[in-house]
């Protein structure tokens, strides 16, 4: 695992927990927020699959 994936995944868990308070609180706003974290999230997760892909095909 790379740093893209671990910070990827922490970044999608923190939107799901965002969105869900913003739920519990009735906040549109914050279950907005969280998805936007959640995809930001799964982006950056799989921009560190592609560079582990990339090293595996290199060694």
């Amino acid at each position: 695992m790379n740093k893209d994936q671990i910070n990827g995944k922490l970044q999608d868990i923190g939107g799901k927990i965002q969105e869900e308070a913003g739920k519990l609180v009735g906040n549109p706003d914050q279950q907005v927020k969280g998805l936007q974290n959640q995809v930001e999230g799964k982006t950056q997760e799989k921009l560190g699959d592609l560079k582990e892909a990339v090293k595996d095909a290199v060694n």
